[in-house]
């Protein structure tokens, strides 16, 4: 809950900072035209013209983001809980790094800058957060890094760990680089937006690992074994059986 409302506080700023935002929004696409990687505008402008495909892809970009990685969270909690707290960390984490460059350096979406069309709104898609009721809870200068990108690469990451079926494990892979189309061509990320996503996932997941690597205090080798069991996995130490007498005395062990 306290991400929420972190993420509302920033929000809060938008009116605030809105050319500022759209200020570095044309400076991040004049440097991607520099570089000859800027196919924001083609991509936007095809998905237009294609009313019922656009549609999809809109639907798509509004609610697999929440859906799948809430959905991924969950089953981990229920069934994975050797995996569910390493990845809950970094999933937090970097939520936690987006928000300071959204902080310190809003960027407004192509969709906001002439010659773009809002696709998503165009297309009336399902859960807009673009158009009605819900353009008010989000924060419309949250361009870069791009967070769904960066929970995308997430949910690829968890898949990959929880299976090894290689039809789950190729949904996985190419699961990222859907969502990395359709936030271009409905024009909701540049492609710095996507490195950015890149970056801070990387970096988030780099230091949860990092932290658990880290070298055990003296004293505590038990706490971190406990650790590294499964939920609610039994002891396999007879030591610490209990007898049913209401002594709770231990059994003898040979």
């Amino acid at each position: 809950m306290w991400l929420l409302w972190l993420y509302d506080a920033i929000n809060n700023l938008a009116p605030l900072r809105l050319q500022l935002a759209l200020g570095h929004a044309r400076a991040i696409l004049h440097l991607e035209s520099t570089l000859g990687i800027d196919p924001e505008h083609a991509l936007d402008g095809w998905l237009a013209g294609h009313h019922t495909f656009g549609l999809v892809l809109s639907d798509y970009y509004d609610n697999a983001h929440f859906v799948v990685t809430l959905s991924l969270l969950g089953w981990l909690w229920w069934r994975r809980a050797d995996l569910y707290r390493p990845l809950r960390n970094s999933l937090v984490l970097v939520n936690l790094l987006g928000f300071v460059v959204f902080w310190l350096y809003p960027v407004a979406p192509p969709r906001m800058l002439p010659g773009f069309t809002d696709v998503v709104a165009a297309t009336h898609a399902i859960g807009s957060w673009h158009t009605g009721a819900l353009a008010s809870e989000a924060n419309e200068l949250a361009a870069m890094p791009s967070l769904h990108i960066a929970w995308a690469v997430w949910c690829a990451v968890a898949l990959w760990r929880l299976s090894n079926r290689r039809w789950i494990r190729s949904a996985a892979v190419a699961y990222p680089f859907l969502t990395a189309a359709a936030v271009l061509a409905t024009g909701n990320h540049f492609v710095l937006d996507i490195l950015g996503g890149l970056a801070v996932i990387a970096a988030s997941m780099l230091v949860v690992e990092l932290y658990r690597r880290r070298p055990l205090r003296p004293g505590r080798p038990a706490a971190s074994a406990a650790r590294k069991r499964p939920f609610l996995a039994k002891s396999a130490d007879p030591a610490y059986r209990m007898s049913q007498t209401c002594y709770e005395v231990q059994d003898t062990v040979d």
